[in-house]
């Protein structure tokens, strides 16, 4: 018997018992809409709430009348953007409206999947930010999202707030490796 089977079989010989997995408890929270605003808030975005998912461009009309470069497939958009568009293309847009699936209100992070993207680096290249989502999509924490999250696909991320970095000495940038605002427009009952 060589060292190679010798070790095979000591591991084989050896297994440990397999044991359940300990039951994970039920994480309660606040899930409210007043959360998640207050949070996004504190992080550097902000929320404002609309009737229907129509009302959408009126907000945008209402909020960024000055930004001429827009990407979305939600509101009027100026420039088309597809999953092949160059970066150069992409860095000049100004703003993209995108939609989320999930809000958490405990961190006010949206899950956007890679289909709501457009681009994969649209989120983070454009210079404003503003995610729509259904007011009933918000969740109280995490563990919450993640159950409602079964069927993610290939890729997608949980985007809270607009791009932030500090250095040594604690000086804030906003926007330095993306967005350097975000607005999120809930809207529905």
């Amino acid at each position: 018997m060589s060292s190679r089977e010798k070790i095979l079989a000591s591991v084989k010989a050896h297994k440990p018992v397999l044991i359940d997995l300990p039951t994970i408890p039920a994480f309660e929270g606040d899930g409210s809409i007043e959360r998640f605003k207050t949070v996004l808030s504190g992080i550097g975005g902000h929320a404002i709430e609309v009737e229907s998912k129509t009302d959408c461009q009126g907000a945008i009309d209402t909020h960024y009348s000055d930004l001429k470069s827009v990407a979305s497939k939600l509101v009027k958009s100026s420039v088309e953007i597809d999953k092949n568009t160059s970066k150069e293309v992409l860095e000049r847009v100004d703003l993209a409206v995108i939609e989320g699936v999930v809000g958490v209100a405990e961190n006010g992070a949206i899950w956007v999947p890679e289909v709501n993207m457009i681009n994969r680096a649209l989120p983070f290249i454009t210079q404003h930010l503003v995610l729509v989502l259904e007011k009933r999509q918000i969740v109280a924490n995490m563990h919450e999202a993640y159950k409602k999250l079964d069927t993610v696909g290939s890729y997608g991320a949980f985007i809270a707030g607009p791009s932030k970095t500090a250095d040594i000495e604690q000086s804030l940038v906003i926007g330095a490796h993306g967005a350097r605002s975000m607005m999120v427009i809930l809207y529905g009952g």
